[in-house]
């Protein structure tokens, strides 16, 4: 069956039906063996700006001469 034909199908659920048809596709993704480049049960870094104490003074640094120019 292809996706052509399963959308309009889809489309007619309700909210709640729409989320366990989510839920019940997310967990067959989870089991599938073939899914690339994500391996199961691994644990993958996922960078942030939480403690980036650098980023934050180049973004303040940035912003000081737009706020200058307002004024």
């Amino acid at each position: 069956m292809s996706l052509a034909e399963v959308l309009p199908a889809a489309r007619q659920l309700t909210a709640t039906e729409k989320l366990k048809l989510i839920r019940i596709l997310a967990e067959d993704l989870e089991t599938a063996k073939d899914i690339s480049p994500l391996e199961p049960f691994k644990i993958y870094d996922l960078p942030t700006p939480y403690d980036c104490f650098g980023a934050g003074a180049v973004l303040m640094e940035t912003l000081k001469p737009s706020d200058a120019s307002q004024q």
